[in-house]
């Protein structure tokens, strides 16, 4: 509704609405929009979560059906372990099927603390010995028959039986030991998310040894953070990281070790110790071959801008360069940071190396001794993954984007490995996400755009439909009040560099009113932020935000990936992203253009961690835009940030162009209205960040609101829908001009199995 002066007055039911826009809500009424494949063990057929159903399928045979008798299956359980069980909602945790050298009408899984077998041929559900379970942050050998954790710094392992337990090293050391993460970043976000001791390793194929690393963080310099109000009372509790910054000589250093089960030797590599360059670098190697006979690791130089993979002998951990790739700006293994490096050692040995080399992100073949035999893929665009290869026919499957007008689309594709035989399996202006199974000749696909739900089907090599699985409608979202956005194209600040986004018309829409504009930004080089895909990787906020009457605007400016390497390239020296807020300012003002209902005299910015920066950034540089601004758990000077975020993405730091990474020194600058919000227990982007520019603000003499959330690390964990709700609160006051109401948002819900994207 609107008060006397037009503007829009939100009640209880319109942040309800907006609620029930979130995520964790939003999802639950499309649970078969993600299908995400369980594979057996032969990849012949898998199982998935459709809602609340079990789903198996049978590639081959062209068949889906119930994964067992849900209802018989929920009769027994609630019988054998006396809790009520129904249905559509069976506890199954920790599921196993179609293990080798058992019924493949047999399904194993916990439940209520115990172990069960269950026959859907007998229809009996049974308590079994299995051992002690597969705990968070264990890994489970491919034969499982052991476990492998970390205790006080160590790897050990068990037998699946319980039986058997011992320690594979022995000689760590605080600050220097096995299998765990840099403390930055992670020391206290894990804790707080009910992760101890996470092992990051990699069992061999043959379930004989394990490739892990160890951490050498001795030295480094500390943070501090201050708990302020720790669980059960008493005085406040420090909480030390080690936290090295660019430009320190100090860093931590990584080192390679095999560990063999079978003789307890621990083989090191024989590289020198590494600069771990960050947390992402802890996966980048494989074993490779049948057996697992080597493995194959990827270093990347502190800088970023040379990338090499190396071959390690498993039995003597000698190590030989293969490839070599260095450029005058960064070089990605993959077309950003939080994917894996798109990169496959074939059963002959031969590698498909990913590089941008050309301009663009490309396949290239080289032997397994790393002499380069050709480009696999060539031309404007570029493979996003690979999805499968048959080394018998000589052919590699991929996701590749840039074939259609939208350039971020993917499609599926397929080429020889030596250059030719280029096919598009789909060609369609759908953007489709497809995986594959570790063995076998087919992929499941999910094919969707911004307003049209995923229709998930199982499709041959050649692109025919062998099982049709899923395909929902959006009706349920539609009741409750969602509406898809708009994709959009636009012309960047430079006059002529197409960039696309999304706009979200408000809740209620009418053409006659004046709306004001968000932009929700993230524009960093590590992720796009726009899908022309049926998701949102932001959960559901924009849509939140919409439902409260703002119109809402997702952008991905220059210097953001999935492009060409110049289109990411503007980042590089300017982490800043000048480019890509003149971008925002230039696409809002050109949507004001197309559509006189957007305010572009009202604009607000909000976004978390890089979208945090952004949006100071854009409050304190161009103040004569936007007028409000919502900042969540900013890195407000990255020149004090996580090294390898700045000394990869930036570049050198020099005098000279260390001020663009700097908020603080714009802090005179501010007109509007700015809220910080940052987590207390943040040891990823510290909280003095924030801190820092409160203090720069009030040289200044500027007014500044700041919200410091207690007990809470980078994802405000166990209080965003506080912070949430704050934020609707302070837009709602600043850039409706009116009250908010006094609906307070519920803490949110775990989301479920099937909320969780395969990608």
């Amino acid at each position: 509704m609107t008060d006397a002066a037009g503007r829009i007055v939100l009640t209880d039911t319109d942040y309800a609405r907006a609620e029930q826009m979130l995520a964790p809500y939003r999802d639950r009424l499309l649970p078969q929009a993600v299908v995400v494949p369980h594979w057996s063990d032969d990849g012949a057929r898998f199982r998935y979560r459709s809602g609340a159903y079990h789903v198996l399928v049978d590639p081959v045979a062209g068949t889906r059906r119930d994964a067992f008798d849900h209802e018989r299956l929920a009769a027994a359980l609630s019988q054998a372990s006396g809790h009520a069980v129904v249905a559509d909602d069976l506890p199954l945790a920790s599921v196993e099927f179609d293990v080798p050298g058992r019924d493949p009408d047999v399904l194993r899984f916990s439940a209520f603390d115990t172990r069960w077998e269950w026959s859907d041929r007998a229809g009996t559900c049974t308590p079994v010995e299995n051992g002690p379970p597969v705990g968070v942050g264990e890994i489970a050998s491919p034969d499982r028959a052991w476990v492998a954790f970390r205790r006080e710094g160590n790897v050990w392992v068990r037998s699946r039986d319980g039986e058997r337990e011992f320690a594979l090293t022995g000689d760590a050391e605080p600050h220097w030991d096995y299998g765990g993460f840099p403390e930055a970043a992670t020391k206290v976000k894990l804790p707080l998310l009910g992760i101890e001791s996470p092992l990051v390793a990699a069992w061999s194929p043959d379930s004989t040894r394990l490739i892990t690393h160890r951490i050498d963080q001795r030295g480094l310099p500390e943070q501090v953070l201050v708990e302020a109000a720790p669980p059960g009372g008493g005085r406040p509790v420090t909480h030390r990281v080690r936290y090295p910054m660019p430009g320190d000589a100090a860093q931590a250093t990584l080192t390679w070790h095999v560990l063999d089960v079978r003789t307890g030797q621990n083989i090191p590599a024989s590289a020198a110790p590494e600069v771990l360059v960050s947390p992402y670098a802890l996966d980048r190697r494989w074993w490779s071959g049948q057996k697992g006979n080597a493995v194959h690791l990827l270093h990347q130089s502190r800088d970023g801008r040379t990338l090499e993979l190396r071959r390690l002998d498993p039995d003597t951990g000698a190590t030989t360069t293969l490839i070599t790739e260095s450029d005058r700006t960064r070089v990605d293994p993959s077309p950003y940071l939080h994917v894996p490096p798109v990169v496959r050692i074939l059963d002959s040995g031969e590698i498909l190396w990913w590089s941008q080399r050309d301009g663009w992100g490309h396949l290239y073949r080289y032997s397994a001794e790393g002499e380069q035999l050709g480009q696999v893929t060539a031309g404007q665009w570029l493979v996003r993954r690979i999805l499968r290869v048959d080394e018998d026919l000589g052919r590699v499957w991929f996701l590749a984007c840039g074939l259609n007008e939208d350039p971020y689309l993917r499609q599926i594709c397929r080429v020889d490995l030596d250059g030719g035989g280029f096919v598009r399996i789909t060609d369609d202006d759908l953007d489709h996400d497809a995986v594959a199974p570790p063995r076998g000749n087919y992929l499941v696909d999910r094919a969707s755009t911004v307003a049209l739900p995923p229709r998930t089907r199982v499709l041959g090599d050649d692109g025919r439909v062998l099982v049709e699985l899923e395909a929902p409608d959006a009706t349920a979202r539609e009741a409750a009040g969602w509406s898809p956005p708009e994709r959009f194209r636009t012309t960047a600040a430079d006059g002529h560099t197409p960039i696309y986004g999304l706009l979200w018309r408000p809740l209620g829409f009418d053409p006659a009113r004046r709306y004001p504009v968000i932009d929700h930004a993230y524009p960093g080089p590590n992720i796009h932020r726009a899908s022309p895909g049926f998701c949102d990787l932001f959960t559901g906020e924009p849509e939140a935000l919409a439902a409260l009457g703002f119109a809402v605007v997702a952008l991905d400016g220059r210097g953001t990936p999935v492009r060409s390497k110049a289109f990411l390239d503007h980042s590089y020296g300017d982490l800043g992203m000048t480019a890509a807020l003149d971008d925002h300012v230039a696409a809002i003002r050109e949507l004001g253009r197309r559509h006189p209902w957007l305010d572009t005299g009202r604009v607000g910015i909000t976004g978390h961690s890089g979208g945090g920066f952004f949006t100071a950034r854009a409050m304190l540089t161009r103040p004569e835009f936007y007028s409000v601004g919502v900042s969540q758990a900013g890195p407000h000077d990255f020149s004090i940030y996580l090294p390898f975020w700045v000394e990869q993405h930036h570049g050198e730091l020099t005098e000279e162009n260390r001020a663009t990474l700097i908020n603080t020194l714009h802090a005179g600058n501010l007109r509007g209205k700015l809220l910080l919000i940052d987590g207390e227990l943040d040891d990823n982007v510290l909280p003095h960040q924030s801190m820092r520019l409160v203090d720069a603000l009030i040289d200044a003499d500027a007014d500044i609101d700041m919200l410091i959330v207690p007990g809470v690390e980078h994802t405000f964990h166990g209080r965003y829908h506080y912070v949430t709700r704050r934020t609707w609160d302070y837009l709602v006051r600043h850039l409706h001009g009116t009250e908010p109401p006094a609906y307070r948002l519920a803490p949110f819900p775990a989301m479920p199995e099937w909320a969780v994207h395969p990608s």
